[in-house]
Formats: C-alpha cells, structure tokens, sequence
C-alpha cells in the first residue's frame, strides 16, 4: 500500500511537534534538576509510540476510504482497539521501566498538536 501525501504531512507535522515538545519536557526536568536517563529514555518511548499511533490511524483511514460503509467501520474498530492496546502497553512498560511522567505525557502530545494545529496553518491551507 502506498502512503497517501496527506498522511505523510500531516505524521510529519505530529512527528515535529512531538518532538518539540519532548525537547520541552527534557528542559523542565533539567531545570528542576531532576534529569536523568529514565527521563530520557520514558520520553523517547512514548513519544515514538504516539507518533507510530499517529501514523497508523493515518493508514487505517487511508485504508478504510477505499471500503464500504460496514468494512470500513468495522477495519477502524479493529485499527482503533489495537492501537489502544499498542499504547497501553507501552505506558505501561514505560512506567515501570522509565520515570512515570515522560512514559506518559508524550502520549498526549499529538492531541496538543492537534489543537494548535489551526494557529501554524497558512491561510486557504485548509485541505485537512
């Protein structure tokens, strides 16, 4: 399956911010001087989890347009439970494994991004 442009831009624009803000949370912690590698390491798991959720769900319902009404709803129930249970899995491991808040903010970083998405989008560059 070939990847559609708009997914590719728009897990580009998710990919970015993610990281923009992990750069964020890092710089916190660094001033709070509570920095270490378990916050490092939490950060980086979690946010490569959200942004590889990002981009499944842009496959999903790329994949689920193509398909009638009863498929497609049925392939974005699927897409939506394994993706969920992706994440789980690995706020979970993060927790255990890395320092609790950067295992599970990064989770919440593309909804973020989602939100001030309309504030970085030019004028008429609304196609998504």
């Amino acid at each position: 399956m070939k990847v559609n442009s708009t997914v590719k831009k728009e897990t580009g624009y998710i990919a970015v911010s993610v990281l923009l803000l992990s750069l964020l949370t890092e710089a916190v912690f660094l001033i709070l001087g509570k920095w270490d590698r378990s916050v490092l390491f939490g950060n980086l798991l979690s946010g490569s989890a959200a942004v590889l959720n990002f981009f499944l769900m842009g496959l999903s319902v790329q994949s689920a347009v193509e398909k009638d009404e009863k498929e497609a709803k049925t392939a974005m129930r699927l897409s939506q439970t394994y993706r969920t249970l992706g994440l789980l899995i690995c706020g979970g491991a993060g927790v255990y494994f890395f320092h609790p808040v950067t295992a599970l903010l990064p989770l919440f970083f593309p909804r973020i991004a989602i939100a001030f998405r309309p504030i970085f989008q030019k004028r008429g560059d609304h196609d998504v």
